[in-house]
């Protein structure tokens, strides 16, 4: 029987399995390369061109830059970001930043092949396969990647072309200081030097080791790793940082060890335009800064952003002593403050903080402060709600933060409190202001114009005009040294004396008197001042007239509208610390008025200069008037009111230990000053000079009607004069400030007697414990 012949079976074809491989491969390779292209021509949205790689679209803070170099605050509104360079960045910060995100980022060209193989074949589990570059360009053209996927590829794609882009146009450490320079570590620190500074108080080159560990660590995901509120999470991402840095060789097993075992030892120091050094300062400099922008436009007509065009702003506030004076302001008005609650607890003052004001008279003060407040303006213009509606709201309690003072320093109580108690809780706290200049540059070396920008915002340096006492007599005795030719050592009889009605505009006869009553003999010019006596500085008025005194004034610096009336001798008028630091330098700087200075230069981001200042100087008096007035203020701190700068003969004294901070003081160098108080003890006042340093200091309460009840307290010597004495020690105590301790300089031709040490005087002196008022207005 035959067999069937078996059919044999078919051979499989490969070959069209391979031609539709490479079909396949080939498309793939060709899609890929065709969606680069079209990625890098912009079809899939915009690409940056090279000119937009040179100039990345960063929001940059403007900066605020001390006469010696320090950064006093920023403007900013989202991102507080101020760039550094490369060389500004310590190698541990570099070689961290290396270390964890891209080891390789030395030998690439933008895309780190051998990672993103890894992660293809992984799916990602071994990790990401970023470069520095293509993070860089995420973050400077596009942000959060899409959750959608396809979206998210061609960001991917997007990424890869713009790194290799960034590769080309830049080197290596330009692409690392600008991923310093663009990311947010949270907390308002934009960039690295934001970083540094509000969480370890420091430049990015002080550093070390662990902080910038740190904040390398933070890259990851600054909201997820912040030290602020997951501490240990940070602290095991920062040491992530330092096992990769040991890993790679950047440091040795042992120190990474050792400081795996550390706190993260974060400083945390916010920046906000209420926090910092210089508050007051700022919120002038933010109006002066928007009236410049509004005159000085871009080259193509534009204005510019004071928040995010990196301008840079040089002022000539001094860092050092500006900490030093708002070291003195707070020192002082923690103890003065103390006594002043002291003295108006229920029991002593049921009108507190209030005095000499009847109820009636005290409602309408707090409805007047009601209506002028932030609040009513909100609701009445904003929310638009009726005179009534608000004035309820003011009857509710509501949740709320007050300031207090804590353990000697500013702080915030949370409380339940109707709004309308929060008013009369903020107006019996005492309010200040100083300002320091030098008289020969102008040069505005200090500026406090309160005690707590976050709470009082009112700054009382340019803002605040308050009656300024005896601190104006010498305007008075200076235009009768000018125009009469007097000299320190001319007599004057200490006796009533009136300047009749209808002279100089008077409408009833003006007879001012002494505190204290205290009157006779005779009086030399400069035992008259340093004494503050009334009648002797009436007496100049009349021979010299209002008009005349006015006109001195106005060459002053002063643009404060003053009466023609004989009452302003005794300091009735409303000035300025800035307009009375002004004039007073005019007398140090050899009779030569002076406009303060703030801002002595703006730059752009690029170091173009924009505005530089003009120095504005003109002659008021020669300089014998104004060397002759200087002697005479040198009286008031030799035996007048300024005598406490001086020595510890009252050191004993109750008073003085319970409020007169820093003292003794004990200054034995030339000072030229005048205390000044205001009818009630309402204004506190001291200036004081050096040859080369003028200051100027207020004290009292945003109403007149708060205020010390005794001159003991109340005084201008009290009050004010020892923020002065404080600032000077430390001023003093800093060698490289170089604040003179020599005399004024006298004119090579001096005619007029300034020594009078063998003229024998028949005369009451005034002492200072019996002090009263000596600015009172009759």
């Amino acid at each position: 029987m035959a067999t069937k012949k078996q059919e044999a079976k078919p051979t499989t074809n490969f070959a069209k399995y391979i031609r539709w491989f490479w079909m396949l491969f080939t498309t793939g390779i060709l899609a890929v390369v065709l969606i680069f292209l079209l990625a890098s021509w912009g079809a899939f949205g915009e690409m940056p061109d090279h000119t937009v790689l040179e100039n990345p679209r960063t929001n940059l803070a403007t900066e605020i830059i001390s006469s010696d170099g320090q950064t006093l605050g920023k403007f900013y509104f989202d991102d507080n970001r101020t760039p550094v360079g490369y060389d500004d960045l310590p190698q541990d910060l570099v070689n961290a930043l290396i270390a964890t995100e891209d080891a390789r980022f030395k030998e690439h060209s933008g895309i780190d092949a051998i990672g993103t193989l890894r992660a293809v074949v992984k799916l990602g589990s071994g990790g990401g396969a970023s470069t520095i570059s293509q993070q860089l360009a995420k973050q400077l053209f596009h942000g959060e990647g899409s959750k959608n996927i396809v979206e998210r590829i061609l960001q991917k794609v997007k990424e890869w072309i713009i790194a290799i882009r960034l590769e080309r146009q830049y080197t290596k450490e330009e692409i690392i200081v600008q991923y310093f320079n663009i990311y947010d570590f949270l907390n308002n620190a934009d960039g690295i030097r934001s970083a540094a500074s509000i969480y370890f108080d420091k430049e990015p080159m002080e550093l070390d080791l662990k902080e910038s560990a740190m904040l390398v660590g933070m890259f990851k995901n600054s909201s997820y790793y912040n030290p602020r509120r997951r501490e240990e999470l940070t602290r095991q991402r920062r040491n992530t940082v330092l096992s990769q840095m040991a890993k790679y060789g950047y440091i040795e097993t042992a120190v990474k060890d050792s400081l795996q075992k550390t706190d993260l030892d974060v400083k945390y120091t916010p920046q906000s335009h209420r926090d910092g050094l210089a508050t007051y300062f700022r919120g002038y400099l933010d109006t002066f800064m928007k009236d410049w922008i509004n005159n000085n436009p871009k080259p193509d007509g534009t204005k510019w952003n004071l928040y995010n065009d990196g301008l840079k702003i040089y002022t000539t506030i001094d860092y050092r002593m500006q900490g030093y004076a708002e070291e003195a302001v707070q020192k002082h008005m923690v103890k003065l403050q103390k006594e002043f609650f002291h003295q108006n607890t229920p029991d002593r003052n049921p009108t507190a903080p209030f005095l000499d004001l009847s109820k009636e008279e005290i409602d309408a003060l707090m409805k007047n402060s009601m209506r002028q407040s932030e609040r009513w303006r909100h609701m009445k213009y904003d929310l638009g709600k009726s005179n009534k509606e608000i004035e309820e709201s003011f009857q509710k309690p509501v949740e709320m933060s007050v300031f207090a003072w804590k353990d000697g320093q500013p702080s915030e109580i949370d409380t339940i409190m109707k709004p309308i108690d929060s008013m009369r809780y903020y107006k019996s706290f005492l309010r200040t202001g100083m300002m320091s200049m030098d008289p020969q540059t102008g040069h505005v070396k200090a500026w406090v114009g309160g005690m707590n920008y976050r709470h009082f915002q009112y700054d009382m340096v340019k803002q605040g005009k308050r009656q300024v006492g005896s601190t104006f007599k010498p305007f008075v005795y200076a235009t009768a040294i000018d125009q009469l030719h007097y000299s320190p050592c001319d007599e004057f009889p200490d006796t009533p004396f009136c300047i009749e009605k209808g002279k100089y505009g008077n409408m009833e006869d003006w007879c001012p008197k002494n505190a204290g009553g205290d009157y006779g003999g005779m009086r030399t010019l400069k035992n008259a001042l340093a004494n503050s006596v009334n009648t002797v500085t009436a007496r100049l008025m009349d021979k010299v007239g209002p008009e005349t005194v006015i006109n001195l004034v106005d060459k002053l610096g002063i643009d404060s509208e003053i009466p023609p009336v004989p009452s302003i001798a005794l300091g009735t008028p409303d000035l300025s610390v800035y307009e009375m630091v002004g004039a007073y330098s005019t007398f140090a700087n050899k009779g030569v008025y002076t406009k303060p200075v703030m801002v002595t230069t703006i730059e752009d981001k690029n170091g173009t200069i924009l505005y530089q200042f003009k120095p504005e100087t003109r002659d008021v008096v020669g300089e014998e008037t104004a060397y002759v007035t200087v002697k005479l203020l040198e009286g008031v701190t030799r035996g007048g009111s300024g005598t406490r700068l001086r020595g510890n003969w009252a050191v004993n004294n109750q008073v003085y230990k319970e409020v007169i901070t820093g003292y003794p003081y004990e200054f034995e160098n030339p000072i030229a000053g005048k205390t000044g108080t205001t009818q009630n003890q309402s204004d506190g006042w001291f200036m004081g000079m050096v040859p080369n340093l003028v200051t100027g200091v207020w004290v009292g309460g945003e109403d007149r009607a708060v205020h010390f009840r005794s001159i003991t307290y109340g005084q201008g010597a009290t009050m004010a004069l020892p923020i002065w004495g404080m600032y000077m020690k430390s001023c003093y105590a800093d060698e490289t400030l170089n604040i003179s301790k020599e005399d004024f300089e006298a004119p090579e031709n001096l005619s007029i007697n300034v020594d009078c040490d063998n003229i024998v005087e028949n005369e009451t002196v005034i002492q200072e414990e019996k002090e009263t008022p000596d600015d009172l207005e009759f």
